[in-house]
């Protein structure tokens, strides 16, 4: 029966081209919209995942990043009496208003002050120590080559942000921020930019280099609930990073409007294909009549749909691999916030085979007209 199902997609493949087209497209919808969830969102961890610290140390309730409030820059030396501790550095992340050349009007940015020095932790996989070492000029900014068209300003040129003149002297790729443009300067340049006088030299974070890395979760238990420095909370990168991208995909509501989307998707693809499957069973149901006539159950006949069932969400996969494959890599030239990982992959996997099987189960039903008697007709 496995054979005949494959035979009989083979030799009818008009019949079953159109399944197979829906169930590939409904899982390259699927796949993308993964792929694009991950990015954008992920790009609100941008400043974890693209630095080397192993722990974060910021003020207590801080959901994301973006949101941080400036802490006693004298918890740097809580942190640095613990012998697993092996490097400190601060932090300061503002919002800032700029403004550029070229008519393009303001623009809201999110200014990163680090510390530019060849071993600086922040943005250590995003910036190389040649571009760092740029920083080290007086009101010198580096961002992202995909903003830099839309900031209205080229290498070398200069712009204003907060009404302070800074030269932009490089751009770099992976430092995109979700909600707003990205912009890195030296620790000195964003305290010049620092509007707010109650913020003056007080960092946004702290972040950490262990010893031992592997140490991180139980460095972070040990450093939490001194209140002696003021408030602060300490965070593993792994957990800041996740729990940032978790506020801006649930809190905000916008994890809520993909998986509606997903839904919607399933739905349509489940429609589409099983009604394609059951105009396929149908158009050979006195073929199956006669099988039925010679002998074979209507079990094993249901097993010969399913098995085409399942064929034609593999043959869809493959399609919707192969395809999603090239679209991911024509945005990622086009610096396109894309991100796909093996959970999401293997989730859209499920989900294709899903669709497919529960088409299948509906054109099972095709099968009660598959009577012997309808031969004599």
């Amino acid at each position: 029966m496995v054979a005949l199902a494959r035979k009989t997609l083979v030799h009818e493949w008009r019949r079953f081209l159109p399944a197979i087209l829906a169930v590939g497209f409904a899982g390259l919808l699927q796949l993308l919209q993964a792929a694009l969830v991950l990015g954008i969102f992920g790009s609100a961890s941008v400043y974890v995942t693209g630095s080397a610290a192993d722990l974060w140390v910021g003020y207590p309730g801080t959901q994301s990043v973006n949101l941080g409030r400036p802490i006693d820059p004298n918890i740097e030396a809580r942190l640095l009496m613990d012998p697993a501790v092996a490097a400190v550095e601060p932090f300061l992340w503002l919002d800032a208003d700029w403004r550029g050349g070229g008519g393009t009007g303001g623009e809201s940015v999110y200014v990163s002050g680090i510390d530019p020095s060849p071993t600086g932790m922040m943005f250590a996989h995003a910036l190389s120590p040649a571009l760092r070492a740029r920083l080290e000029e007086p009101d010198a900014v580096i961002v992202d080559r995909a903003d830099i068209g839309k900031l209205g300003v080229a290498i070398g040129g200069t712009a204003a942000i907060n009404g302070h003149t800074v030269r932009v002297v490089g751009v770099s790729s992976g430092l995109r921020a979700l909600g707003g443009v990205n912009v890195v300067s030296s620790l000195a340049t964003a305290r010049e930019l620092d509007t707010d006088p109650a913020d003056t030299g007080r960092p946004t974070y702290l972040v950490a280099r262990l010893s031992d890395p592997t140490e991180a979760d139980a460095v972070a238990r040990r450093l939490r609930g001194d209140g002696a420095f003021g408030p602060y909370e300490v965070w593993t990168a792994h957990a800041f990073a996740r729990r940032s991208v978790l506020y801006w995909m649930l809190d905000t509501g916008a994890g809520a409007g993909v998986l509606f989307l997903a839904g919607i998707v399933f739905l349509v693809g489940a429609v589409i294909t099983s009604q394609t499957l059951v105009a396929a069973v149908a158009g050979s149901v006195r073929e199956y009549a006669t099988l039925n006539a010679l002998g074979v159950g209507v079990g094993a006949l249901r097993w010969v749909v399913l098995e085409q069932a399942f064929w034609v969400g593999a043959l869809g996969l493959l399609g919707a691999t192969l395809l999603g494959t090239v679209l991911l890599m024509l945005a990622r030239g086009q610096d396109v916030p894309v991100v796909l990982n093996v959970p999401a992959t293997l989730a859209c996997v499920v989900l294709a085979l899903g669709l497919a099987g529960v088409s299948g189960l509906a054109a099972v039903r095709s099968l009660r007209h598959a009577d012997p008697a309808s031969l004599l007709r």
